[in-house]
């Protein structure tokens, strides 16, 4: 695949994100003006904005397919379930499509694995069908890959409709062996459940073995919008570059 190709590929499945602590109106403006793409360089699939911004985002994209999705639970993963969910109904009524739930992961591994399942569960319960769950693992934290791949088995079967590797504020970002234990588990589990990995994604080169990876185990065709996205707010830039020939700017933040 040229460099062209894969980068209208990836642009078509990008959660362009901005998840700033300062983040203003302005930049959510400038974030849906961008998402919304040109001539040249192709809309992409979701926004992802903090809560606070969810309806603005709605508002700006209302007459656009781009989808709006927001974070609840993040980025440490350690707020408590009606917190949570208070977060979510707010969303909701902001007009969300899409949820990215950082799973109390910290809980998990300390054994608390039904406390961490039932926030899932519960959240999945909440929302309405036709919107998506993402959830979280901050997989950077996590001591293997056969643990990655138990909670990934664990979070399909209590409600996620995404596995996502990272939340981008906590060190180590997306990595090859966690986005192959969260596939994996995708796999096994026979369900039609998506992948994101997040964090630290910024080169046309970090796309494309993403996609080779999701491809190797789930078949080609298998990642498009509704099973595979990237979390990123720096890769833009270097997929954009690839179809404009500009020289790509330096690729900053999730």
């Amino acid at each position: 695949m040229s460099d062209a190709d894969l980068a209208r590929r990836a642009l078509a499945l990008l959660d362009l994100t901005e998840l700033g602590d300062r983040a203003t109106e302005a930049d959510i403006r400038a974030l849906c003006t961008k998402a919304r793409g040109d001539a040249v360089v192709p809309a992409v699939a979701a926004v992802c904005v903090w809560p606070r911004h969810a309806a603005l985002a709605r508002t700006l994209l209302a007459d656009s397919t781009i989808r709006i999705a927001t974070v609840v639970n993040f980025p440490a993963g350690s707020y408590s379930l009606a917190l949570v969910l208070g977060e979510a109904r707010a969303a909701i009524a902001d007009g969300v499509d899409e949820i990215d739930l950082v799973m109390p992961w910290r809980k998990f591994l300390a054994g608390e694995e039904d406390h961490a399942c039932g926030m899932i569960r519960t959240l999945r319960a909440l929302m309405p069908p036709s919107l998506r769950l993402k959830v979280i693992f901050e997989s950077g934290s996590w001591p293997d890959a056969a643990t990655i791949r138990r909670a990934g088995s664990l979070a399909i079967e209590t409600g996620a409709d995404f596995l996502k590797t990272s939340t981008g504020k906590n060190g180590t970002g997306a990595t090859p062996e966690a986005a192959r234990a969260m596939l994996d588990a995708i796999r096994a589990s026979g369900k039609p459940v998506g992948f994101k990995p997040s964090g630290g994604i910024r080169t046309l080169e970090d796309a494309r073995a993403y996609l080779s990876l999701a491809d190797e185990i789930m078949g080609k065709g298998w990642a498009r919008a509704e099973t595979f996205r990237f979390g990123a707010s720096g890769l833009h830039a270097a997929l954009a570059a690839a179809l404009t020939g500009a020289k790509p700017e330096a690729a900053k933040g999730y």
